[in-house]
């Protein structure tokens, strides 16, 4: 059994390691995509998070803004269930916990992204740090 596992009837990501980053993120995109006001996001290396159907996925850019970035938001090409965001550079695979089927007691959000004071939105006050962008400290894995 997987440490964490989520998609949906037809396709299953897991991953026995734990995530590289994972926070609440402020951005633009993630708002436009999942249309939430913030997304809890999470970053595995490439290679831990696996996908048992990967025939099943339909690919298109995450960010329509920049359809050639480096990350495809994979869906169900069954259901249309957003499975998971694949890096075309093999770097990291990315869940949005809450809409790619994990369960509610994934870990939480260790601090927030992208933050954008211009934005209007009041800063978050929950005692978790605040960034800009991601955290300092992180550093992208090789891609492969």
């Amino acid at each position: 059994m997987s440490k964490f596992s989520g998609g949906c009837d037809h396709i299953n990501t897991h991953s026995n390691g734990d995530p590289i980053d994972n926070h609440t993120c402020h951005c633009s995109v993630c708002k436009r995509v999942t249309g939430q006001p913030t997304t809890h996001v999470a970053f595995f290396h490439h290679s831990d998070l696996e996908v048992n159907n990967p025939d099943g996925i339909n690919r298109q850019p995450f960010n329509d803004q920049n359809s050639d970035g480096p990350l495809e938001l994979c869906t169900c090409s069954t259901c249309g269930t957003p499975i998971m965001l694949d890096d075309k550079l093999n770097r990291i695979r990315v869940i949005v916990p809450n809409i790619m089927g994990y369960s509610d007691d994934f870990p939480e959000a260790t601090y927030h992204a992208f933050y954008d004071a211009s934005s209007g939105v009041p800063r978050p006050s929950d005692g978790r740090e605040v960034h800009e962008g991601l955290r300092p400290e992180f550093v992208w894995p090789e891609g492969s």
